[in-house]
């Protein structure tokens, strides 16, 4: 039986809190971050994308939300029904109105006076790339290829603070034929191995599959697998707690392609990878190995980030 690891969980988070670098919001998983944090955060930003800036793709950029239907369509509610969270307001009249101050007043739920607005938040950079390439007709020769950036949130409360439920992903995602996918992700695993190595982390890259839910989901989950369709690039960050993926590498297939109806130059359903890097986590891995003050960070690694 692996040993708890929740009590280190709780002591690296407090010490994140305790330097500042972490705001606590009242809920598990959910915080602001200071000045030094966002620092970081930019820096490792910055070297991603450099990283990636050789393949000239295309930048897109997208609030943390994207519509419902989008959502529903993608798959992502049918295979992880636990993880997505969508946006309610207010659409009552004067005495909804009035029925939801008396609640506030009593301290009772006033959640239900909210309804659906057609938003939902994003759980993946990548999912707000198809529908908008999906638009522009075939693809050409080439294919596609994105890079985009942007909020995500997942419904997983923790106290671990690797685990949190608003985050930020940088991603990578490459559309085209199952050769150009292909190469894709094998060029990106050892790009990323590199960087990641170049910022003084220990890294192991394993098999791995998505969190699918039900009985279902681990057949999909098994599949996933045995077809080596996603890696992750993995770092120590609670030394006794199980290492934390920070980089995925994931190949889909056709999924995409065929939700959207994503067609390649000579008509055939279009295949999609990205590889998705977790900016949060390999900053706290770069605070967990390096130390609370950039000051005594290794003059390598502060190089490569610029600090």
């Amino acid at each position: 039986m692996k040993e708890d690891a929740t009590p280190a969980y709780e002591a690296f988070r407090d010490e994140l809190l305790s330097h500042g670098l972490l705001i606590s919001m009242g809920v598990d998983g959910l915080y602001g971050r200071s000045g030094t944090f966002e620092h970081v955060v930019e820096c490792l930003n910055a070297a991603i994308g450099a990283a990636g800036d050789p393949d000239e793709p295309e930048i897109m950029r997208f609030p943390p939300g994207i519509g419902s239907l989008q959502l529903e369509k993608s798959g992502y509610v049918r295979n992880f029904p636990n993880l997505p969270g969508t946006v309610a307001s207010f659409a009552g009249s004067d005495q909804d109105h009035a029925a939801l101050l008396v609640r506030l007043a009593n301290g009772e739920d006033w959640t239900g006076t909210q309804r659906p607005t057609g938003v939902a938040l994003t759980p993946a950079a990548c999912y707000g790339v198809y529908p908008v390439i999906a638009s522009r007709g075939r693809l050409a020769a080439g294919g596609a290829l994105v890079d985009v950036y942007t909020w995500c949130f997942r419904h997983e409360p923790s106290i671990d603070p690797a685990r949190m439920q608003m985050f930020r992903q940088r991603e990578h995602v490459r559309i085209g034929s199952p050769e150009q996918v292909s190469s894709f992700r094998a060029l990106w695993l050892g790009r990323a191995r590199a960087l990641v190595e170049s910022l003084g982390l220990p890294v192991a890259i394993e098999v791995a599959n998505d969190p699918f839910f039900g009985r279902a989901g681990r057949l999909l989950a098994a599949n996933q697998r045995e077809q080596s369709l996603k890696f992750e690039l993995l770092v120590p960050i609670v030394a006794e707690g199980p290492r934390t993926a920070c980089v995925s590498f994931n190949d889909h297939r056709d999924l995409f392609g065929r939700a959207w109806a994503i067609a390649t130059e000579t008509g055939d359903t279009a295949h999609t990878a990205c590889v998705g890097f977790g900016v949060e986590r390999l900053t706290l891995a770069l605070f967990r190995h390096h130390g609370f003050a950039l000051a005594n960070w290794p003059g390598s690694v502060r190089n490569v980030l610029g600090l």
